[in-house]
């Protein structure tokens, strides 16, 4: 017999795979859109001598779906996946601490850059031009999985720094089980993304309590317990307007975000 928990987990895991199909539709909608613009606007550019240009946002249905905008996943359109991934700077051997000074307390977490390095790499880079400074934390899910999800720049959900990062230390976790999840324990902290293979950017998400996941999700850092406990009272304040998912009652503003060496 399927426990109550067990279905509402399910539930949450099925939601959340509609909502990855969603955009996945999006996406595909959005490059198709652009192709004709784009050949509308060189006809017009040859006819009348006329320039535009035009630009298409693949987060608008998430907007629109509070329950959409609370999974881990990160939907940045096309526009937004044309800069290289930073030149590799980081010590691979090396460990690294992200901390992160926020209005709910202080937030770190370790990096093992040897397990993820190209995340390291990339979490060091941004936060050394000060990519994440005056972000704020965006998302709470409270119920089928429990993680706060932050590095958005523009707070909705569709943001990024211009590239994708490539997936790393996926088996870090275990097998998956037979529902196609594994646990991703309390204290960890993961990279958010589309749904699909290699699109983690800037979005990430720190785990509060033990969340089963398909294990598409970067595991790259682990928080202090301090950091942990100041995560859970975010979660346990729960969400704007009553809510399982959307934005924390705790506003998480991140004032200055930096990595150093462990």
């Amino acid at each position: 017999m399927v426990s109550s928990d067990q279905r509402r987990r399910q539930l949450a895991r099925e939601k959340f795979e509609r909502q990855q199909q969603r955009r996945e539709e999006a996406r595909h909608r959005t490059r198709r859109l652009t192709v004709i613009i784009t050949s509308a606007v060189a006809v017009v550019a040859v006819i009348g001598g006329v320039t535009y240009f035009a630009t298409g946002d693949d987060g608008k249905k998430d907007k629109a779906d509070p329950a959409a905008s609370a999974s881990p996943s990160a939907s940045p359109s096309a526009s937004e996946k044309s800069a290289p991934e930073p030149t590799m700077k980081i010590d691979k051997e090396a460990k690294y601490t992200l901390s992160l000074k926020t209005g709910q307390g202080d937030i770190a977490f370790t990096m093992d850059a040897a397990k993820t390095p190209h995340t390291a790499n990339s979490f060091k880079s941004l936060a050394d031009k000060g990519f994440f400074d005056g972000t704020k934390c965006h998302r709470l899910t409270t119920q089928g999985i429990f993680v706060l999800q932050c590095g958005d720049p523009k707070g909705d959900g569709t943001g990024g720094p211009g590239y994708t990062i490539p997936d790393e230390n996926l088996t870090a976790l275990g097998k998956a089980g037979k529902d196609g999840t594994v646990t991703y324990p309390a204290g960890t902290v993961a990279m958010a993304n589309t749904g699909q293979a290699h699109t983690g950017g800037s979005q990430f998400f720190l785990v509060y309590k033990d969340s089963k996941l398909p294990p598409t999700y970067t595991p790259f850092g682990t928080m202090s317990e301090a950091s942990l406990k100041a995560v859970e009272a975010i979660g346990k304040a729960g969400v704007t307007g009553g809510a399982a998912d959307g934005a924390p009652k705790k506003a998480v503003n991140i004032s200055k975000a930096a990595v150093d060496k462990a």
